[in-house]
């Protein structure tokens, strides 16, 4: 355990020390955010207005083109140092993270394994993908061309509660490398994990006029961000990325999204019933299940059906719940009573239709206002708002098959394609399946980690899953505009040596069947 516990309050000094990142001007109106463990005060959040926005965005415009002329190799060598601050420092952020999520601390150590391996990847990639590159021209010798990645300027982050210190930072990490500046909206639940961020960003090296947090609803402040920067990352509802989407299309400026899921897994005839149970217990409900990439429908063999069910129920009722920062909880809590208050309905909508309750299926006041425990379903119908819509908590139902064909038919039956999974003895078969599912990622043995811990692979959904994708090289690349400078050699594109446009024509068809013959593009 930590040294921090329920009911003391975050260290003196901290939340005013990291305000200094906030773009809010004294006499701001606050909010008072509580901490979900158990409802009480955590801190007085200042808002930030149009005008406190419009300056920082200012600031930061001019901080930027400081910034994008830092050697590249610079700006690596900080995001490496900045990876050694994160892990120097991680017990702070994580108590800062439990604080303000009710998350357990093995969910929010996933944050920061998350951010320290972005770190390392794009520090370290960063020279392959942001070199300038020479082309061939379209006549050899005659014209060349080099391509140039310039930042976009300021990129603004429109994020959630559920991960507040991967959707600060992993998301960031590329962006500043790409030599933008960088604006972050978080949640005001989780605005002070943002700000840490930032903190540890600027004792890395990043100039603190480069990266800024800016406060406040997200319909409030949302928009002002969108209105003003060059480039939207945003992570969130499919309902808002619409609306996200719109806003930036009037502007004419790029968007990454990443939205909601329903997302599949599906437990094949061959299955090893046990390791499969915990697999999907670790897939359905880490962070409480509030995570886009979470399982909330799986789709089991009937051969296996009955076991499997047995094994996964027994493993949900087993989790520990406790209220408090430190280590030992195996599930958090709900962020909030509106998310419980939509976790529960869609539980007691499915058993009022007729669903059966394997595990769980109750709300936890006694360990915290917001905590319910890990809920199996069974016999769930079209019928019920938890068929077709996400849910966002540690819900999940089961549905027995009769075959792969109708397993992969039933998982992508959906208007979402952001994550699915496959459990098998067979990883060939596994892997086949895995091609027929429509989602960005899809992981075999495993709910989410292996996609997403390979930050060389890019990471995005299909359909009302999102835009665009973080990780990979378009993760980095998104945040900058490719420019082509070509450059003409001795004879230009028109006629030479008084050659009629029909003769020219022939000698560059001749030098074009001589460029295929050779295997040239």
């Amino acid at each position: 355990m930590t040294d921090v516990q329920v009911g003391s309050r975050l260290p003196d000094g901290l939340v005013e020390r990291l305000m200094a990142h906030a773009a809010v001007a004294p006499g701001a109106a606050r909010l008072t955010i509580e901490a979900p463990f158990d409802g009480r005060p955590l801190y007085d959040l200042p808002l930030s207005d149009e005008t406190d926005v419009e300056s920082c965005i200012t600031g930061l415009r001019a901080g930027q083109r400081a910034w994008a002329r830092t050697p590249l190799r610079e700006r690596s060598r900080i995001m490496l140092r900045f990876h050694d601050v994160v892990m120097r420092r991680r017990n702070e952020v994580l108590d800062i993270v439990q604080w303000e999520t009710g998350k357990a601390r093995r969910d929010a150590m996933e944050e920061l394994l998350d951010v320290c391996l972005n770190a390392r990847h794009y520090a370290r990639d960063a020279a392959r993908l942001l070199t300038p590159r020479r082309h061939r021209g379209g006549l050899p010798l005659l014209v060349g061309a080099v391509q140039v990645q310039h930042p976009k300027g300021v990129v603004g982050f429109l994020s959630p509660w559920n991960y507040p210190l991967t959707l600060a930072a992993s998301d960031a990490i590329p962006a500043l490398i790409a030599g933008n500046a960088v604006v972050i909206k978080p949640d005001v639940q989780t605005t002070l994990t943002a700000l840490w961020v930032v903190d540890r960003l600027v004792e890395a090296g990043v100039p603190s006029d480069v990266v800024r947090v800016v406060t406040g609803d997200g319909p409030v402040v949302g928009p002002m961000v969108i209105d003003r920067v060059d480039y939207v990352m945003f992570t969130g509802s499919t309902r808002v990325g619409r609306e996200v989407a719109a806003r930036c299309g009037e502007r004419l400026i790029g968007c990454s999204l990443e939205l909601g899921g329903k997302n599949a897994m599906i437990i094949r005839a061959d299955a090893d019933v046990v390791r499969a149970a915990e697999i999907a217990s670790r897939a359905s409900f880490a962070n409480s299940g509030q995570l886009c990439i979470s399982m909330e429908r799986i789709y089991v063999h009937h051969d296996v059906y009955e076991a499997f069910a047995e094994a996964f129920a027994a493993r949900a009722k087993g989790l520990r719940m406790q209220a408090g920062v430190g280590w030992g909880a195996d599930i958090g809590s709900l962020i909030s009573q509106r998310q419980l208050d939509r976790v529960m309905a869609h539980v007691e909508d499915a058993v009022h239709h007729g669903a059966t309750v394997l595990a769980g299926g109750r709300a936890r006041p006694d360990v915290g206002p917001y905590y319910i425990e890990a809920t199996v379903l069974a016999g769930v119908t079209d019928a019920m708002a938890l068929c077709a819509d996400e849910t966002f908590g540690p819900v999940v139902a089961l549905y027995p098959v009769a075959s792969d064909d109708e397993a992969v038919e039933r998982a992508n039956d959906t208007r979402f394609g952001l994550n699915a999974a496959v459990v098998t003895r067979d990883r060939r078969a596994g892997r086949a399946v895995a091609l027929r599912l429509k989602a960005g990622t899809v992981n075999v043995n495993e709910g989410y980690g292996p996609a997403w811990s390979t930050t060389r692979s890019p990471m995005g959904g299909m359909g009302d899953s999102g835009l665009g994708r973080r990780h990979g090289d378009e993760g980095l690349l998104k945040y900058t505009e490719s420019q082509t400078v070509g450059t003409q050699r001795l004879l230009g594109f028109g006629a030479p040596f008084g050659l009629s446009d029909e003769q020219w024509l022939g000698t560059l068809g001749a030098v074009m069947v001589a460029m295929k013959r050779l295997g040239l593009k």
